[in-house]
């Protein structure tokens, strides 16, 4: 009975070889079934307690593989706990570990769940790494307790009667204000849980103007240290700004004596100027197009009809005074005559030319008219003239017109 006893422990040996370090190698028995591809998974955890290397690795409560191996790095004050899970368990790649007990006195445990708020993506795969910030484990009995011991034997235990005597006095007829009250803290609070995302943008916005502020520190203090050398004058000038400001009130002081008592020839002045305004508005349109006029005088926008590009036709009607003498034009042949005749004058001798005193012939002067003229000359013209049969030339100027 000895030998089959001692058969399986030797058994056992040979198939472990060097690597067996204890009891603590052999497989629990009951333990989870890793499946024939299971993966390994790394946890850090702050304190792993007194979990011990093949304890249960479970999901939802249910047993999918067990803790390989626990370890210290050198140079860390973390637990690095190496779990292997069956290879039919997916979980996401941002899964969390918690270290829990199965009982008030029972073995610990690793839980591995997808993240509470629900933002579990990818996959857990061989060779991941769960970092400490996933990772966590529920209080102990002991520390619950100890905590209990400190609250019954040195903590406010004594105090509580004393305290409940003292809400008893300031709550006593004082129902009403308290209920009020706190419906008065259950609007604030609905109302800052209903602004929060306002709350958070005012919070934001603040942290960059504090951070624009940090970034400019140097300027706001050359601009602090420059306003000492201001404030300084005026507090030298503090008597004169007092002086100004009451002469400031003084004034306004006058100013609504003199509009008060003026108010009823103010008030007359507006009336009489009220039918002027009035007429000015009933003007409408008239006033805009007279200014119109006023720009464009003499020559108004009728006197466009007469333009002709950069030219205007005009008619000049010219009359003699009474008993001005009139000399009908010369011809073209006429004023080669007096040109001949004016020449010999010039080459004749002293003697023969006339006198100086004798009356010179006046200068001829045409008659002009709006029209070109169809009756005889004028009746001051003399008769005996050879081109007093002709008429006139009208100064009517050609189509083209002057300049």
């Amino acid at each position: 009975m000895r030998r089959l006893l001692v058969l399986p422990a030797v058994v056992t040996l040979l198939l472990s070889g060097c690597s067996f370090s204890g009891a603590s190698d052999l497989p629990l028995p009951g333990g989870a079934d890793l499946g024939d591809h299971p993966y390994r998974v790394v946890a850090d955890f702050a304190d792993v307690l007194d979990l011990v290397p093949q304890a249960a690795v479970r999901v939802n409560n249910v047993p999918v593989g067990r803790v390989a191996k626990i370890e210290l790095p050198v140079g860390s004050w973390t637990a690095r706990v190496t779990l292997l899970v069956n290879g039919s368990v997916h979980l996401p790649a941002n899964a969390v570990a918690r270290l829990h007990q199965s009982s008030l006195l029972g073995e610990k445990y690793i839980q591995l769940a997808a993240p509470a708020d629900g933002s579990g993506a990818g996959t857990l795969s061989d060779g991941a790494e769960i970092p400490l910030a996933r990772t966590n484990r529920n209080p102990e009995v002991e520390e619950v307790l100890g905590a209990l011991s400190m609250l019954l034997n040195g903590g406010g235990i004594a105090q509580l009667r004393t305290i409940t005597a003292e809400l008893n006095e300031a709550l006593d007829g004082n129902e009403p204000e308290v209920r009020a009250l706190l419906k008065n803290i259950d609007t604030l609070m609905s109302s800052l849980d209903a602004n929060r995302k306002d709350i958070t943008a005012a919070i934001d916005g603040l942290n960059r103007f504090a951070g624009a502020l940090a970034q400019r520190d140097q300027q706001i203090g050359t601009i602090l240290d420059d306003l000492s050398p201001g404030l300084r004058v005026l507090e030298q000038q503090r008597g004169e700004l007092v002086t100004m400001l009451q002469s400031l009130d003084a004034l306004s002081r006058t100013a609504v004596d003199t509009i008060e008592r003026s108010q009823a020839d103010f008030v007359a002045d507006l009336e009489l100027l009220e039918p002027v305004l009035r007429q000015l508005s009933n003007a409408g349109q008239t006033l805009p197009q007279a200014l119109q006029i006023l720009l464009t005088y003499p020559f108004t926008d009728a006197a466009l009809d007469a333009i002709k590009g950069d030219y205007l036709n005009v008619y000049l009607s010219l009359v003699a005074a009474p008993g001005t003498t009139v000399i009908p034009p010369l011809t073209p042949g006429d004023a080669i005559a007096a040109a001949a005749k004016t020449y010999q004058q010039r080459r004749a001798p002293a003697s023969t030319r006339p006198s100086p005193r004798s009356s010179a012939p006046p200068l001829p002067l045409p008659s002009v008219s709006s029209v070109p003229p169809a009756s005889s000359p004028s009746p001051e013209a003399p008769s005996s003239s050879p081109s007093s049969s002709e008429p006139p030339p009208s100064l009517e100027p050609s189509p083209g017109g002057t300049g």
